[in-house]
């Protein structure tokens, strides 16, 4: 499976104060969007987020997400080398999403630009 970047999650108490910091590190403005409760920052390379203390909780163990060509494929390859696909595919604002267990029990989130929108089906 190809790799096309990774994007580092971080779990922020005030978005709204946090974001200008990563605005000016980075040099470029921030891309906002809301993901249910939980109101999100692109900045570069850095996924900012803030919302209800639960879902955050579950979104903190959620090493980093990776950017590949397919998360369908993405899902093949996971549970062919033993991982497991705990949520998705499905849409997101920037294209669609999985959650996968690997074998060390790290969580990570995986992404691609294609489908958007609604349910992207699934493979588990």
């Amino acid at each position: 499976m190809e790799i096309l970047g990774t994007t580092l999650r971080v779990c922020v108490d005030d978005l709204d104060r946090t974001v200008p910091f990563y605005e000016r590190l980075v040099g470029r403005p921030a891309e906002r969007f809301d993901r249910g409760n939980v109101s999100v920052a692109a900045v570069g390379c850095f996924l900012l987020m803030s919302g209800p203390a639960a879902e955050i909780e579950v979104l903190r163990q959620v090493r980093a997400t990776l950017a590949v060509p397919d998360v369908e494929e993405a899902a093949v390859a996971l549970l062919a080398s033993g991982g497991r696909v705990l949520a998705g595919p499905i849409g997101s604002p920037a294209g669609r999403t999985l959650v996968a267990l690997h074998q060390d029990g790290s969580i990570f989130e995986y992404a691609d630009r294609g489908g958007g929108g609604g349910d992207a089906g699934g493979v588990r």
